[in-house]
């Protein structure tokens, strides 16, 4: 089965879209499978739409993805193995000798304005697809199709059949809209004396209203996902169960799994429904699963991607403070706003915590309470924090609540956020006294 080789022929006139990342894993996943190539080119003859931005989303989606291509497109234009390039806008002479063999074999003919038209047959068109079964479309009435524009520019049905006997194609991996126009490819491959390769088309992907995802509704940019610190496994894993299945009621798969299992005929043939809430738990599952290594990596890379250095903070510092906010955390994207209070030491007050904490009768008491207590405290723990705050309530006859309140608010700024007593342990000693310090002086001062 080595000798199958798929492709990813995106558009670069927009955004990654969902679906098209699906397209693009679900051809890796059947090259992998089978020990094939994944080829990626890139279609952009739409000069008038393409961006250079969109093929850098292109690229970096790809990657983010983990969906490593073995032979096409690079950035800067260049092309990675022996076939190539891989930008169609590079290749015009190619299908110029190919649509001057269609003209020889007078199997096409030129317009008085110049377009050239494809002799498309008139008799039924049979497509054997791998997913959809055997479909026929009746073509006695159909037009010739142009395969050359007037100005002499190869048309995108021509050029993708061109491309794919080129590349030595052998499995067409694409989405169900295509399907209406692959009985041309095939007439066009018949047409150069060649055979077709294996035709696939995947399910649609459907907004939770029924109909087609368009480009413009929430969850459909594959940059969404990377910007809100969404996990690359998770993602591609919600990917493969748009339209395919283990077949044993899991949902949370390793990727080595899903490369073993995935083949053609698995897929299915309704169209998926895309859900973000069912992403988002499953998110949540990798979240829980990442080694503290893999955990830490991706914080730091996610924090420096959205310009907040961490750079210059003691290493062991940063590893405590992001162990012990990592339950609190569902999304890449909270990771700065729980992080914060271990950040400076300048940090600002929220006005519902402080006056609730802090502007109380007797809150500066026991701010210097807890100076003193936790000045003197010698084994700084945890355990022994907590310890020493009940022994301080206790001995004032109050609820420990009574002091663990300020405390709070004293060293971060904020009512809620990780275990108290774990947080003053990252902290540290000097730091803890010297943040009550600020925050009892503050207070004195009328500065909170």
């Amino acid at each position: 089965m080595s000798s199958v080789r798929v492709r990813f022929a995106p558009s670069p006139t927009g955004m990654l879209h969902i679906g098209s990342a699906r397209s693009a894993l679900f051809n890796w996943l059947y090259a992998r499978h089978t020990g094939g190539t994944f080829v990626l080119r890139i279609e952009d003859t739409d000069k008038a739409r393409n961006t250079p931005e969109a093929v850098a989303a292109i690229f970096s989606g790809l990657r983010w993805l983990g969906l490593n291509w073995d032979e096409g497109a690079m950035e800067g234009g260049g092309n990675k193995g022996d076939f190539g390039p891989y930008y169609q806008s590079q290749r015009s002479e190619i299908y110029k000798k190919y649509g001057d063999k269609l003209l020889a074999s007078g199997k096409a003919y030129q317009e008085p304005d110049g377009a050239i038209r494809f002799k498309m047959p008139k008799t039924p068109g049979v497509v054997k697809d791998l997913i959809c079964g055997e479909i026929t479309f009746e073509r006695t009435m159909e037009p010739d199709p142009t395969i050359f524009r007037k100005d002499g520019t190869p048309v995108f049905h021509f050029v993708n059949v061109v491309d794919d006997l080129e590349m030595k194609i052998t499995h067409v991996i694409r989405g169900e809209d295509h399907l209406s126009n692959t009985h041309k490819h095939i007439a066009l491959f018949e047409a150069l004396g060649e055979t077709p390769p294996g035709y696939a088309h995947i399910p649609l992907i459907l907004n939770p209203g029924g109909s087609k995802m368009s480009k413009r509704e929430e969850g459909a940019a594959m940059g969404q996902y990377i910007e809100q610190g969404y996990l690359a496994e998770a993602v591609r894993n919600y990917l493969c169960l748009l339209g395919w299945s283990p077949k044993d009621n899991r949902e949370v798969l390793k990727i080595e799994e899903v490369i073993e299992k995935f083949d053609l005929p698995q897929i299915n043939r309704s169209n998926a429904r895309f859900d973000i809430n069912k992403l988002y738990w499953i998110n949540g599952e990798h979240w829980r699963e990442m080694t503290p290594e893999v955990y830490h990596a991706f914080a730091e890379l996610h924090l420096k991607t959205h310009g907040i250095d961490v750079s210059g903070l003691d290493p062991a510092y940063l590893k405590g403070a992001l162990d012990i906010i990592r339950e609190k955390i569902k999304l890449g994207r909270d990771l700065p706003e729980w992080l914060s209070p271990f950040l400076k030491e300048d940090f600002e007050y929220d006005a519902k915590a402080a006056e609730k904490s802090l502007k109380s009768e007797g809150a500066g008491q026991r701010l210097q309470d807890l100076i003193e207590t936790y000045g003197s405290q010698v084994e700084w723990t945890a355990a022994a924090l907590e310890q020493t705050l009940n022994k301080l309530a206790e001995s004032k006859g109050v609820k420990s609540a009574i002091y663990v309140h300020p405390c709070r608010v004293g060293v971060a700024g904020r009512g809620v956020g990780p275990s108290l007593y774990h947080m003053l342990e990252v902290m540290g000693k000097e730091r803890v006294i010297s943040r009550l310090n600020r925050t009892k002086s503050l207070l004195s001062s009328g500065g909170i």
